[in-house]
């Protein structure tokens, strides 16, 4: 399959329905919904959505259905980029190649921005109710699941690990700890909730469980290598952070070798979990080869 072809048309979907769901820079008051704009339409390569509409796809499901669940994930992502980037955390001044939210918007704005966009992606995730075919139970499912990922023990579990091991030996449990928390556990949900939306059996749901915890893996390996390896132009961000900040990271602990070997182990791994999925989980495949060639 061409991988660059179906990432695009994916790509286009998601922003198509991300324009409708978010509120228009004219809705008073208008600094909020332009702050929230600002942020989610600044570019991005949309992976979790796109792999929400990728595991409604494997299982036989419809792409359409799985897509306000799909933006919703990115609205919640984008959240945690916007808080990611404050003084009080990474510090950051560029993301996505523009100034990140509280430079553009200043920090009051940029933390009610954060705000207003998880408050939103549970609005539309319950819309999914409503979808033909979707039982209030499943509805359900995906809001829990969702919010179980995004909470104090996932997500936001992983940020506060993070800032704590800042300057100190980490071990590779608390590192794996760290990345499977702050990045894999979208990836994990992105998928089941792709798949629970489209009625996927309890097998395939595990199939792709599994890789998904291999692909955030490997996402987070080669995030950790760009920071070494990367350039500010095709990153949209600054680079070598993680060094400066003591961060703990996979090359700090491992080497730039050893977690290069640790990235393709990871993408081998989410692949083999996907052999029982068949030609409609192909573009998955596809997305797990991708992370290995990425170079933003």
């Amino acid at each position: 399959m061409d991988l660059e072809t179906y990432l695009s048309s994916r790509l286009a979907l998601v922003n198509h329905a991300l324009e409708r769901l978010i509120p228009s820079g004219e809705a008073y008051p208008q600094v909020i919904h332009q702050a929230m704009r600002y942020s989610t339409f600044a570019g991005g390569k949309r992976l979790r959505p796109i792999l929400t509409l990728a595991a409604a796809e494997a299982v036989g499901g419809d792409p359409e259905r799985a897509l306000p669940t799909a933006c919703a994930l990115e609205m919640i992502h984008t959240y945690s980029l916007i808080h990611d980037d404050l003084p009080a955390m990474d510090n950051d001044d560029f993301r996505r190649g523009i100034p990140t939210c509280h430079k553009a918007y200043g920090e009051a704005m940029a933390i009610l921005a954060g705000d207003a966009l998880l408050t939103r992606a549970f609005e539309v995730l319950s819309g999914n109710a409503e979808l033909p075919g979707v039982s209030p139970e499943v509805a359900l499912r995906v809001i829990r699941e969702v919010a179980e990922a995004a909470g104090s023990l996932g997500l936001i579990a992983g940020q506060v690990v993070d800032i704590q091991s800042e300057g100190v030996p980490v071990s590779t449990e608390t590192l794996r700890y760290i990345h499977e928390h702050k990045t894999g556990v979208l990836f994990k949900t992105a998928v089941r909730s792709g798949a629970l939306i489209s009625m996927a059996s309890e097998k395939k749901l595990v199939a792709l469980t599994d890789y998904a915890g291999y692909l955030g893996l490997a996402f987070q390996i080669t995030d950790d290598i760009l920071d070494v390896e990367g350039t500010i132009e095709k990153l949209g961000k600054s680079v070598g952070s993680d060094e400066k900040k003591l961060k703990a990271t996979y090359p700090a602990l491992f080497g730039l070798a050893r977690s290069k070997e640790l990235a393709g182990e990871a993408v081998a791994q989410a692949i083999s979990s996907l052999e029982g999925l068949g030609a409609p989980a192909e573009p998955l495949r596809e997305m797990a080869r991708y992370l290995l060639a990425r170079d933003h």
